[in-house]
């Protein structure tokens, strides 16, 4: 069923923040057309849903800007078969993008309203591979380690040794990296067949920092 305008909008986000600028994936424009990024804010901030920079979700955390989340999508280069580890939930909407072009996501919020409501949210939408957890995103989920793909989607100050340990070989780590509340850096790190890692300095960014708990 059509949602307009939301709908204009958010074809308006993919063409003009997305698509020219040069996003290569097939899948990721397509899952971007496909979410509804504005059920995923707060009703008082959804007429700046798809607007070209991060929006408040409360709990001093917000959405990501839609070209950040299609770049770190991109960047994993997301395929059917992969299972995923998102750390930071948050509002829900990186974790749909995601589950529409893999096999399933695995997501850790620490803030438990935020995780509840992305929750709720996701299964309205009939996002059935994905898993919502409550808890410290640092430590990672072992139980359901290794990983083809991990997306941390606020910064920590240096790369988490467990989500290293957790990502399999062949796989691939995006996350941003440096100070609380400063320019930080978007780092691609990939294991390769021998266990080795890369780490690639993609763009500067800003994130909210990578909250543990108190």
């Amino acid at each position: 069923m059509s949602d307009f305008p939301y709908d204009t909008a958010r074809e308006t986000m993919v063409r003009e923040q997305i698509v020219t600028r040069g996003m290569a994936h097939p899948g990721v424009a397509a899952a971007m057309r496909y979410v509804q990024r504005h059920l995923f804010v707060p009703q008082a901030e959804r007429e700046r849903a798809y607007v070209d920079a991060p929006v408040p979700i409360g709990h001093g955390q917000t959405i990501s800007q839609p070209y950040i989340v299609a770049l770190m999508t991109e960047l994993v280069r997301p395929q059917s078969s992969d299972r995923v580890l998102e750390v930071g939930t948050g509002s829900g909407y990186q974790t749909a993008v995601l589950a529409r072009l893999v096999a399933h996501v695995y997501t850790i919020e620490l803030e438990g309203t935020l995780g509840r409501r992305a929750e709720e949210v996701l299964r309205e939408q009939k996002y059935d591979n994905v898993t919502v957890r409550i808890g410290d995103g640092y430590a990672g989920w072992p139980e359901q380690a290794p990983f083809d793909i991990i997306v941390v989607t606020a910064a920590p100050e240096h790369v988490p040794q467990p989500l290293i340990d957790q990502l399999r070989r062949g796989g691939r780590l995006i996350l941003p990296v440096g100070p609380r509340f400063s320019v930080q850096q978007l780092q691609l790190i990939e294991k390769d067949a021998a266990g080795e890692i890369t780490i690639r300095n993609v763009s500067p960014v800003m994130f909210v920092p990578l909250r543990r708990p108190s």
